[in-house]
């Protein structure tokens, strides 16, 4: 064997297990996916297999039977040192303890692409995500959708994807036009004029902001008639009897009526510094995107009109109430949706149809939204659209994430956007810092509920599992130094000397961190990326406390400085993924 042609040991010996399974049954309709777990116990091997299992209603026969008849069937192989029968019919695979030794070399070779397949097989597939109103800046909400996109994005792409990641910017809705509004009042009021503020308007300090950038710019440009703003809303209804949202929107139409044509300026100002602002936070929070797509566009070149027109011609419309509405029902929504309002405006449904609509033109082979939990129940309706519209939706995969909720000091923080009450990602990054925010996002499986603790985030202490990990990469390296030789000259030396359990476990650990990079992709699950890291360095932990390395034997001395060499690349290539620093030092 040499140092670069080590398989994946899980997939060949699932190649192996499909040899033996086609030779011992000529029924060709006996179709099973093989799969192999890791064991717990070493004594129980490293892989077991239920293939018999499977194999005992179609073949008639018992699964120890059939597992024997597996295991006489098996074809040869250099990293094969025993199976064997198991309970009631498992099958229990070893691997040779030379081949694990050896795998250090084919890592220390591979180096930054050690754990990288050829899964995807270069299928495109697009991943969208954060896609925050661009109306504040971002919370700690939004980073955890941020992390989680950006390390799948990684994820995907080492396991042989070509992705492409995108931010879709809603700049075409009500959201936008209260943020206009409530820049425009502040505006109002830097030029004495002080018009009621709506309660669920903006009242974010960053609103303030760019109001006093338009009057530094522009003094009293658009002040134009702002007494006329309150016309048709006498003081009584403002106080008691209208809708607070029905008040916003004629608050809304009647800035618009009276800016005119400058209205634009100032919704096109306020997207401009909030979309730049969530550019750049992002940017330093280490997420970046390949495409920004515009919500506003898919109105200005008539997609979503058109998009309309198909559902209409292919007679998945109908006419209620003076809107126009989808058969979501047909296709399993519990009921169905407006598409277009009474008014003639379409609803944000309609512009996600049109904007789907458009992903599947773009011929990608897979199509990924991350959406957030709150939106579980919208997924029937857009891919009920994309069938109507005879498209494959099962090349739509939807990612739900939960929100993060942040504890500082045991309490909980506000997170209300509209009210200014929030903490902002870049305050979150600012103090635990970007690597402990990026991993905390991920630790859990992204459905799952999150409590962010960053009084543990920046805590440096076996506790913190950022740190716990980075500490393990950083004491590697001090052994390394210590040593004070090229790392490279450990490539190919003899490593028969690791026999001890706990160097066996670590080689075995090794050898799973390109599964759990296939898993975590197949999963979309960065959080197995997570997990192995913390589990690599807590065994890693064990070892440097109870082992010398730069012991007098200098073979032994080799082999154990080329199993932490080895074991600081697998931590630097799974940290790459999530974005996280691996420090030389701590």
């Amino acid at each position: 064997m040499t140092s670069t042609d080590f398989p994946n040991f899980k997939t060949h010996f699932i190649e192996l297990l499909q040899q033996a399974s086609n030779a011992i049954t000529s029924l060709e309709a006996t179709v099973v996916d093989i799969e192999l777990t890791r064991t717990k116990q070493a004594s129980h091997g490293d892989y077991s297999c239920n293939l018999a299992m499977q194999l005992a209603k179609p073949l008639h026969k018992s699964p120890r039977e059939i597992a024997q008849l597996l295991i006489n069937a098996l074809p040869p192989s250099p990293y094969l040192e025993k199976v064997e029968v198991a309970g009631a019919g498992f099958i229990n695979l070893f691997i040779k303890n030379s081949a694990k030794q050896q795998f250090l070399h084919y890592i220390l070779h591979s180096k930054n692409t050690f754990g990288n397949s050829t899964l995807g097989q270069g299928k495109r597939i697009q991943v969208e995500f954060v896609s925050a109103n661009p109306t504040g800046p971002l919370h700690v909400g939004h980073g955890r959708g941020a992390a989680i996109g950006a390390s799948l994005s990684n994820i995907l792409t080492a396991a042989g994807f070509d992705v492409s990641r995108e931010f879709y910017v809603n700049d075409a809705g009500r959201q936008m036009d209260i943020l206009t509004l409530s820049t425009w009042l502040r505006y109002l009021e830097l030029n004495h004029i002080h018009i009621p503020f709506p309660q669920n308007a903006y009242q974010g300090e960053y609103v303030k902001i760019m109001a006093q950038q338009i009057f530094q710019a522009h003094a009293q440009r658009y002040v134009h008639q702002p007494e006329l703003l309150l016309d048709s809303l006498p003081e009584a209804v403002l106080a008691t009897e209208m809708n607070p949202d029905e008040q916003l929107d004629k608050l809304i139409a009647n800035t618009k009526e009276i800016l005119g044509q400058d209205y634009a300026y100032i919704h096109n100002f306020v997207l401009t510094e909030q979309l730049g602002d969530c550019r750049n936070d992002l940017m330093e929070f280490g997420v970046e995107f390949d495409t920004w797509f515009s919500e506003q566009s898919l109105f200005d070149n008539g997609l979503v009109a058109h998009a309309i027109e198909l559902l209409a011609k292919k007679q998945h419309l109908y006419q209620q109430d003076g809107a126009t509405w989808f058969r979501s029902t047909n296709f399993g929504d519990e009921k169905d949706r407006v598409v277009q309002r009474e008014n003639g405006q379409f609803t944000y449904f309609a512009s996600d149809i049109a904007y789907h609509l458009n992903k599947f033109g773009r011929g990608f082979d897979q199509v990924i939204n991350i959406w957030g939990a709150d939106h579980h129940g919208y997924i029937p309706r857009v891919k009920g659209a994309l069938q109507a519209l005879d498209l494959d939706a099962e090349k739509l995969q939807i990612a739900l994430v939960q929100f993060a909720v942040l504890y500082r000091n045991g309490k909980k923080a506000p997170m209300s956007t509209r009210s200014g009450e929030f903490v902002t990602l870049r305050e979150l990054r600012q103090e635990v810092g970007k690597d402990a925010a990026r991993f905390f996002y991920v630790m859990r499986k992204s459905d799952q509920h999150l409590d962010f603790d960053m009084d543990l985030a920046k805590s440096q202490s076996n506790e913190n599992p950022v740190y716990y990990v980075q500490y393990a990469h950083a004491r590697v390296c001090s052994v390394l130094v210590q040593w004070n030789d090229n790392v490279d000259n450990l490539q190919d030396v003899n490593t028969d000397a690791l026999s001890s359990p706990a160097e066996l476990a670590l080689l075995q650990k090794l050898i799973d961190f390109p599964d759990t990079l296939e898993m975590a992709a197949k999963e979309f699950s960065p959080h197995l990326i997570a997990f192995y890291l913390r589990e690599l360095a807590s065994e890693f932990h064990s070892y440097y406390n109870s082992t010398r390395f730069l012991v007098p034997e200098i073979p032994l001395q080799h082999a154990r400085l080329a199993l932490i060499a080895s074991i600081r690349q697998t931590l630097s290539n799974g940290l790459l993924l999530l974005d996280v620093s691996a420090p030389d030092k701590m």
